[in-house]
């Protein structure tokens, strides 16, 4: 797995830190050994971990924004995609990492501490109720999901944790056109602006994946996020 993501890291462009592709690679060990006893992941074969989990998270870091020193949450991280792989390529990155399966958050929290991370923090709670704590609302320079949620709700669950100036980074599928259409709405009243979506191809797996790009150009009101169950009932 190591040789892989060392080879799909230089596909891409990429110059990291000496023992990132080995640090991928020990992540991915731990993610399979874990996932036979917790469903963390699909994707089984490690030359799929490779591409479709590292390399994909990786692709991020070509697409034109600056992260470093720079501070990130991922909102409902699963197995820590694409925050975690993000730290290990940019260790000056602060990352944050919020589930709201605390199994889950435990066992990123054993990740990080086998790969000696800093600069990491785990979180467990739900993503609609963490932007409303003071100390998370609005105070981070970029938020990500990999979620497969509807833009519109992710929008309104990762937004407010973005501060004025900062962005939050969808990924999505490359057929998600009309989708993104339909969260133009959603994007200006939580405070964003739309980006040019950008399309990027992941080495070696003959898949090309796009991430929606949202810039923070206003505060989002305090109204928003609303709950879980109107959220999905009456999306913006």
């Amino acid at each position: 797995m190591e040789a892989r993501i060392s080879a799909g890291l230089a596909a891409l462009g990429l110059t990291p830190p000496p023992d990132a592709a080995g640090q991928l690679a020990r992540y991915g060990s731990l993610l399979l050994e874990q996932n036979q006893v917790m469903n963390l992941t699909a994707i089984t074969e490690p030359d799929q971990v490779a591409d479709l989990h590292f390399l994909d998270c990786a692709a991020l870091l070509t697409l034109g924004y600056d992260f470093k020193g720079k501070s990130l949450i991922d909102v409902g991280t699963g197995a820590g995609f694409p925050g975690l792989p993000l730290k290990i390529l940019e260790p000056t990155l602060n990352v944050t990492l919020l589930d709201s399966l605390g199994k889950r958050v435990s066992w990123l929290e054993s990740v990080g501490a086998a790969l000696g991370l800093e600069g990491v923090t785990c979180l467990h709670a739900r993503a609609e109720e963490g932007s409303h704590d003071p100390a998370l609302r609005e105070s981070f320079d970029f938020a990500v999901s990999r979620a497969v949620a509807a833009l519109p709700l992710l929008c309104e669950l990762c937004l407010p944790y973005v501060k004025v100036g900062g962005f939050f980074l969808a990924m999505k599928s490359v057929d998600s056109a009309a989708e993104v259409e339909g969260a133009g709405r959603a994007v200006s009243k939580l405070g964003g602006r739309l980006l040019p979506a950008a399309d990027y191809a992941i080495p070696g797996a003959g898949v090309v994946h796009r991430v929606i790009g949202i810039e923070k150009i206003a505060p989002t009101p305090d109204n928003f996020p609303r709950r879980w169950a109107n959220m999905q009932k009456k999306p913006l």
